[in-house]
């Protein structure tokens, strides 16, 4: 068995066994009581005072022990060293050696001097009956052991050696055997003991460390028994399931701890009882997890694991900020950020759950898509910041108007959808749907500013049993197109035809792609000419494209598709190096006029574009004319005026198309880079007549003249029209019929040989421009 000494044991454990020798002091009054007796007895039998004063010396040394133990019980070992430890040590030593020394002596007196029988045996017997003793009240220091057992033993021996007889020799002899193995029998307690002590702090240390560990989990853990009662919980598992002390649930069975916990948290019994089923679940390997709602504010998650001697463990954590997070990108996913409506792929799943909750019966459904009219300018004029409030104002009346058993949502921009689940009265739920647009042309207030707002809508009437949402949605957003095209803020219900017409326009679309990719367009040029029509100045170039199947194709309808297709910049880069190669081969005063679009000016590429058109077709800059219309100015201005000025620099002449028909045309002819201003043909018609359109006319024209610009009047068409325009210096260069209609370019070179054709050619010419 290992040995252990004093110097290998922690301080705390050497303390230990050294407040061991203060203790069970009755053992000592009993040790005392018999030394006084024995000693006063043999002095009674003797009258030896040798004996007497041992009596004393053994009461008096026991008093002071006495007296030095009570200060030791006052002592604090809170910070004691190990010096301080052994100090007390060898004080008990002292104590313990003067009086095994003062019964040696006696017995060694008794043994060589007194010669009495009853001296001898009463001192020897009561000596060595307290080596009897020694092993376990001196079993911690070993010192302490062999001192008192040799200050004990060693004056018997010496007694005995005096007598000079060999019996008593080898008598004397066999003694120190005894304080060998009393020395040994203490060390082999204190090994045994010392082991297990050091066993037990390392079981405390490693069972301290566990508790701690365990109670500082973020998990609320469970041990249980084969019986499913509680073996070991934890603090977190008591807090998160408000159960109080842990010790107090050693023993009970999970259900009560549940039920004690659900008491706790005023729980009501039904969810009482859906936890314990579902941990029953778990238990029994039936789920491999379960999360419990266990109020709005707690969520917890549990897992179990069963051993193989049948105990389980359970460990459950609080996932309430999991739980909340991903209820919180859910709605992120579901609804909209602005209006707090469904998303376009939540109302498809709103729409689809509502009907199939009654997918027995046949009834109508509607839905009505709403685009919110001229929204674009609240944002350019306003700013989006204001665009997004007043399209949560628009979305919270829409909300409220369109009833508790409407599903309502944002589809994108400012564009939104209605799903009604009526009845069997088509004609009532359309006035429904229409009576709800009819109220949502209202004012709305968003930023500080009123609005005044309309919506344009289109709606579809559709059978539940049949109901295909994506086709619902097409047919609702074709009615809606129609109502843009043809009554812009109206309601347009869905009609069959408008089917066949979106079919045909995709056609159309695919065909123009094509086109413009083989570059099959063609252009014609309208004539500018002189007032007097002596001379051409200038020619507008305009796109022209003739469908294989279909024929010539209006301007303004594959215009408007390019720009849907965004095609704009393709048929511009078309027109810009087309023209520039057909001026070339015309004289040197004529030039070229290219209209340029909206989309056209949002980005610098245009003038790259310019650029490299009078590059490669060495066409003089001076003989190139670009327009825009005022509608190409309210988006970006500042943006469109660099651009222009840009242009400009480059030689090129800039002109205002269709001037007068827009919303600012005084402050842009005041801002922008503008050489040519082009009266609109709605301030020529009639003005033989109409004296008040006629002043507007030439109003226009002396202004310009005044800022030194000059002047293109368009839709010239009559030699009246002409003759007044001149009578008054309004134009420096006319365009219309009146002189000449579009024509190939081929057809310009000519024209700028001969002269203007007579008169009554343009009666059978066609407009087509």
């Amino acid at each position: 068995m290992m040995r252990l000494g004093q110097s290998a044991l922690p301080t705390d454990v050497y303390l230990s066994s050294v407040s061991s020798l203060y203790e069970h002091r009755k053992t000592l009054v009993i040790g005392m009581l018999s030394h006084v007796v024995t000693f006063l007895l043999v002095y009674l039998k003797t009258s030896d005072p040798l004996y007497l004063a041992c009596s004393g010396v053994i009461f008096v040394l026991w008093a002071l022990r006495n007296l030095d133990m009570a200060r030791f019980d006052r002592q604090d070992f809170s910070n004691a060293d190990r010096a301080t430890v052994r100090k007390w040590e060898n004080r008990y030593i002292v104590g313990g050696v003067s009086v095994t020394l003062t019964c040696g002596i006696a017995c060694g007196y008794a043994i060589a001097i007194s010669q009495d029988s009853f001296s001898e045996l009463a001192t020897i017997s009561v000596t060595l009956a307290s080596m009897i003793s020694l092993v376990g009240r001196n079993y911690g220091p070993e010192r302490a052991v062999l001192l008192l057992s040799s200050s004990a033993c060693l004056p018997i021996v010496i007694g005995l050696i005096t007598l000079q007889d060999v019996f008593m020799l080898a008598l004397a002899v066999l003694i120190l055997p005894f304080i060998l193995s009393t020395w040994m029998m203490a060390n082999n307690v204190r090994a045994f003991l010392y082991e297990n002590v050091m066993a037990a702090r390392e079981i405390a240390t490693i069972a301290g460390q566990f508790d701690t560990a365990l109670n500082n989990m973020t998990h609320g853990l469970f041990m249980l028994d084969a019986d499913g009662r509680v073996v070991v919980a934890n603090e977190r598992a008591c807090e998160l399931l408000a159960l109080g002390d842990r010790t107090e649930l050693k023993g009970w069975l999970l259900d009560d701890v549940i039920r004690r916990g659900a008491r706790r948290m005023r729980l009501d019994p039904d969810k009482t009882k859906a936890i314990s089923r579902q941990l029953d679940l778990l238990l029994k390997g039936k789920r491999p997890q379960v999360l419990i709602p266990v109020s709005e504010e707690l969520h917890l998650e549990f897992s179990a694991s069963r051993r193989d001697n049948g105990d389980t463990v359970l460990i459950f954590e609080d996932v309430t900020a999991r739980v909340q997070a991903e209820k919180q990108i859910l709605h992120m996913v579901r609804f909209d950020k602005l209006t707090q409506l469904p998303s376009r792929d939540y109302f498809g799943e709103l729409v689809q759950a509502t009907v199939s909750a009654d997918d027995t019966a046949e009834r109508l459904v509607g839905l009505m898509v709403l685009d919110v009219t001229e929204f674009k300018h609240v944002n350019d004029m306003r700013g989006h910041i204001v665009g997004d409030r007043l399209l949560h104002a628009i979305a919270g009346r829409l909300r409220v108007l369109a009833g508790d058993d409407a599903i309502v949502a944002r589809l994108m921009g400012d564009e939104f959808v209605v799903f009604i689940p009526g009845g069997s009265d088509a004609i009532a739920l359309e006035e429904r749907m229409r009576g709800l647009h009819a109220d949502l042309r209202d004012t709305y207030e968003a930023g500080g500013f009123t609005f005044s707002m309309t919506m344009s809508a289109g709606i579809v009437i559709a059978s539940s049993l049949d109901l295909k949402l994506e086709d619902l949605q097409i047919k609702a957003d074709l009615a809606l197109s129609e109502t843009k095209l043809r009554n812009r803020g109206g309601c347009t219900a869905f009609e069959a035809e408008m089917d066949a017409r979106y079919v045909d326009r995709q056609k159309l679309k695919a065909d123009l792609r094509e086109a413009i990719n083989a570059r099959s367009l063609t252009l014609s040029y309208q004539p500018m000419f002189a007032p007097n029509g002596g001379r051409v100045e200038c020619c507008e170039a305009l796109a022209r494209w003739t469908h294989p199947e279909r024929g010539p194709v209006p301007p303004n309808v594959f215009i408007q598709l390019a720009e849907e297709l965004g095609l704009v910049t393709e048929i511009t880069r078309f027109v810009l190096d087309q023209a520039c190669r057909d001026c070339m081969n015309w004289p040197g005063d004529v030039s070229v006029s290219v209209n340029l679009s909206v989309l056209d000016l949002r980005s610098s590429e245009i003038v790259v574009m310019v650029t490299d058109a009078l590059r490669v077709t060495g066409l003089d800059a001076a003989r190139l004319h670009l327009e825009v219309t005022e509608s190409c100015l309210m988006d970006e201005p500042l943006k469109v005026q660099a651009i222009l000025r840009e242009l400009r620099g480059l030689g090129i002449t800039i002109a205002i198309d269709d001037f007068g028909t827009g919303y600012s045309s005084l402050s842009y002819l005041d801002a922008l880079p503008v050489d040519i201003i082009k009266i609109d043909r709605s301030f020529v018609r009639n003005i033989r007549e109409d004296s008040r359109r006629f002043k507007l006319l030439r109003g226009t024209a002396n202004l310009a003249r005044a800022l030194g610009l000059r002047i293109v009047v368009e839709g010239v068409e009559t030699a009246d029209q002409l003759q007044l325009i001149n009578e008054h210096n309004c134009a420096d260069l006319i365009q219309g019929f009146v002189f000449a209609a579009p024509m190939p370019a081929s057809a310009i070179a000519t024209l700028c040989k001969n002269g203007v054709p007579k008169r009554g050619a343009k009666t059978t010419s066609k407009r087509i421009a």
